[in-house]
């Protein structure tokens, strides 16, 4: 079996086939790339562990299954929000997009755009509410509307099940391992009020999940306009048609906006594909941080002692929670800057959990990646090009009975991680997750809590490895 993906380029460069692992090939047209971004800086192929849909465009700028420069994943949703502005405003905004761009392609880059682009935020003629699709476009999302000025709102929707707080959405997304999506908030009025509905999402594949939330949210917060932006979008003529047909049945106007457009056909399985079996973890002397930056953050009045944050966009926002916000995460990006000890240091973000502590990264000094992990499972393989070379799996801290991974951290590569955890988890539950990355080579493994601390680390008999500091 020939597990090395190769990409064959005919003559017409807008067409490719990917051959991802075994038999599995996806063939690629690019009918639409107005800013002639490489589709190679912004995705890589993998199969996944899901028969529903057999591979994956893992992203290059997103943060989730493949580290980056945090700035760049800031900027990918600044990109698509520049992208709106131009459609909002019937006009060009050449050097805002043209900027954004390269600091897309170019990580180097990135901080210099991000920040120029950052400084006079997008102004809006009317009230927007932006919804970012979890997991993988919680921040995406969170991104868009930070490039916005006054009169927007951001609601991120979630797996998570929260009784103590009201839903006013629920849709599914049909191929997803984790398909149901909830949408919290104890006001309504930031989906009620805005004239225009903004959805993000980083991939677009058939639209479905887009169509089910539309239709959910038009028959309780009423809209004409709505706004679909993601980085790649590759529905068919006949996922087209349905939009249209909702647009007809529900008398609205859907845009859809990308980075790049086009059109796939698979080839072949992921069926057949072997389970790669876990790497053995070797025992090694890491030192092991606790740090608690739950002082610094407003907390949802849900959860008891461990509550979610009230500002990651799980409740909704306003710009006047992004002011406070701001001032939060520069506080605990100054603290831990000061307890890195590495030059080349990791960031991870936790499942939804992914825009503060990115935010967190890229405010915490030169040599430092970003990423998150996730809930889907992926094939891992370590030959040629493949995207997701190293992989585990493990208990979600915050629920056992959920099963997260992470990818592409190889042994060796980072002197330290800071692992960052929305709400405290027990170290009984923590320990899987530990001693993973406890394996990695490092020599200092930073977890960092959100909520208050409730657990006395130092007698935590758990923990074999390391030197808990609380």
């Amino acid at each position: 079996m020939n597990n090395k993906p190769l990409m064959d380029y005919s003559l017409d460069l807008t067409e490719r086939t990917y051959k991802i692992a075994g038999d599995l090939e996806l063939h690629v047209t690019v009918t639409s790339n107005p800013h002639n971004i490489p589709p190679d800086a912004l995705f890589a192929m993998a199969a996944r562990i899901n028969k529903k849909r057999s591979f994956l465009f893992v992203s290059k700028v997103l943060g989730k299954h493949i580290p980056v420069n945090p700035y760049t994943s800031l900027l990918s949703g600044t990109t698509l929000a520049i992208l709106l502005q131009e459609v909002l405003q019937e006009t060009k905004l050449e050097e805002k997009v043209g900027l954004a761009v390269e600091g897309l392609i170019y990580p180097d880059k990135a901080e210099t755009a991000y920040k120029a682009i950052m400084s006079e935020r997008l102004p809006l003629k009317q009230p927007i509410a932006f919804i970012g699709f979890a997991e993988t476009a919680t921040a995406i999302g969170h991104a868009v509307y930070e490039a916005f000025g006054q009169g927007s709102h951001y609601l991120h929707t979630t797996r998570e099940v929260i009784d103590e707080s009201p839903s006013i959405f629920q849709f599914q997304e049909e191929h997803s391992h984790a398909t149901d999506h909830y949408g919290y908030s104890d006001d309504p009025a930031i989906l009620a009020q805005p004239e225009i509905l903004v959805l993000v999402d980083d991939e677009i594949t058939t639209g479905r999940t887009s169509l089910n939330i539309i239709r959910d949210l038009q028959g309780k917060y009423p809209k004409k306009m709505y706004y679909v932006l993601a980085l790649l979008d590759w529905r068919t003529e006949e996922d087209i048609l349905q939009f249209a047909q909702l647009e007809q049945e529900l008398q609205i106007t859907i845009h859809v906006i990308s980075l790049i457009r086009g059109n796939t056909k698979v080839v072949g399985s992921s069926e057949s594909l072997p389970l790669q079996a876990p790497s053995p973890l070797l025992e090694e002397r890491t030192d092991l941080q606790i740090c608690y930056v739950n002082q610094l953050f407003s907390h949802a009045p849900y959860a008891g002692n461990r509550p979610y944050l009230q500002h990651s966009g799980r409740f909704g926002l306003t710009p006047s929670n992004s002011e406070q916000l701001d001032r939060s995460i520069t506080q605990t990006a100054e603290l831990l800057k000061r307890k890195r000890t590495g030059i080349k240091t990791l960031c991870v973000g936790t499942g939804e959990f992914m825009y503060i502590p990115m935010r967190i990264a890229a405010e915490m000094g030169a040599g430092v990646s970003y990423q998150s992990t996730t809930r889907s499972p992926i094939h891992v393989t370590e030959h040629g090009d493949y995207a997701v070379k190293y992989g585990h799996a493990f208990p979600s801290p915050e629920d056992e009975r959920v099963v997260h991974f992470f990818y592409n951290i190889p042994y060796g590569t980072y002197q330290e991680i800071f692992l960052f955890m929305e709400r405290e988890a027990s170290p009984s539950s923590m320990e899987p997750i530990v001693r993973i990355l406890q394996a990695k080579g490092l020599h200092t493994l930073h977890i960092v809590f959100f909520s208050p601390q409730t657990v006395d680390w130092k007698e935590a008999k758990v923990w074999k490895l390391g030197n808990p500091n609380a």
